[in-house]
């Protein structure tokens, strides 16, 4: 370590010292020189800019310099005259209401169109009123593709992969008037819907319809497979169970391999007992019909055209209980999942001597 007397002291520079001092004070003569020379520049400029101005006052104002012609001097010897340049008016004013950038708003899309959109189905009614019905997304759907249905002598047939997996029907009530059912089978109907009977839509009286004894006996010897309906016009849960233990009762005694269905429906032109229902009313009937004869051991079925299962019943209280709709047109359009459809009412086939209801069945409902 070294101590602070061992520092030997200077009294002289050394000569790096020096000249580093000179280059500095000639770098700033050098500066201070320029300064002043641009300083003496601008007070010249300023002195010969008051002079040219002192000039111009003294000589009065100078002529404006004239870089274009005026518009007169070039129409002299000309009949036209300044305002015939005058040529906005042709282009036409600016609406105030659309301050002319904005674009007209397109018409209604087909996103938007309820024809078009997929979201959406057509209900068409007894008196030509149509109406778009949204389509729920909470109900299960059909999975039919019908491509695959075949007509073959009025005989509606639906096939995969190339087999015939579905069954011909026919409806019947005493309408029918004497039905010969073996005639009916050979004419290739696997199934029959026969009417047990129905309660009267002004009297309210449940009434066995006048064939059906006869009707069951003879289609089962026949070889058909038998379901069967009651037409309602209950108007409370109570008259729905009357109705469903009048049709077990009637039954009991044959082989009923097709479903047992529940069908209410208006009276064309006439006042009905269930028109002043509600559709909260008329759902609880129906499912007390079907819940009743579920508990008999028998298949439930719910039948209606599309109005009537879309706008006068609540479906989404029914999904336990299968659907035979009712669509007389080649294909039906009815959104939701179904079993059965009746598709024609003005059929003629041997065994019936006037117009048959005809229907497929889509399951085998002896194996259900």
């Amino acid at each position: 370590m070294r101590l602070p007397e061992d520092y030997e002291e200077r009294s002289k520079l050394t000569p790096t010292v020096v000249s580093a001092i000179v280059a500095v004070t000639l770098f700033v003569a050098i500066i201070l020189v320029v300064v002043l020379l641009i300083n003496k520049k601008d007070g010249f400029n300023a002195v010969r800019s008051s002079q040219v101005q002192e000039q111009a006052a003294a000589n009065g104002p100078a002529a404006p310099d004239k870089k274009y012609p005026d518009t007169k001097d070039l129409l002299s010897g000309s009949t036209l005259s300044p305002e015939d340049f005058d040529f906005w008016d042709m282009y036409p004013e600016e609406s105030e209401e659309t301050g002319g950038n904005e674009e007209t708003e397109p018409e209604e899309s087909e996103e938007n169109d309820p024809a078009t959109d997929g979201r959406h189905t057509l209900i068409q009614y007894a008196d030509g009123k149509e109406e778009w019905v949204l389509i729920s997304p909470y109900l299960p759907k059909h999975e039919y593709d019908f491509t695959k249905l075949v007509c073959q002598s009025d005989l509606m047939k639906y096939y995969v992969d190339g087999k015939q997996v579905s069954f011909v029907g026919a409806d019947i009530s005493k309408f029918q008037d004497y039905v010969d059912f073996v005639k009916l089978k050979k004419a290739g109907v696997d199934y029959v819907m026969l009417r047990v009977g129905f309660r009267g839509y002004s009297s309210g009286q449940v009434v066995l319809d006048d064939y059906f004894l006869d009707n069951v006996k003879r289609a089962g010897d026949a070889g058909l497979k038998i379901g069967v309906y009651f037409f309602s016009q209950a108007i409370s849960e109570a008259e729905a169970i009357e109705e469903a233990n009048m049709v077990i009762e009637h039954i009991k005694d044959y082989n009923i391999t097709y479903p047992v269905a529940f069908d209410m429906e208006g009276i064309d032109n006439d006042t009905a007992r269930i028109d002043k229902l509600s559709k909260t009313e008329k759902t609880k009937i129906a499912k007390a019909f079907l819940d009743t004869v579920k508990n008999a051991g028998y298949k439930p079925m719910i039948y209606g055209n599309k109005e009537w299962l879309l706008k006068q019943i609540d479906l989404s209280k029914l999904t336990a209980y299968d659907v035979w709709l009712s669509q007389m047109s080649d294909v039906p359009d009815y959104p939701y999942k179904f079993s059965m459809w009746q598709y024609s009412n003005d059929t003629t086939i041997d065994g019936i001597a006037g117009y048959a209801d005809l229907n497929i069945s889509f399951i085998d409902y002896t194996e259900k």
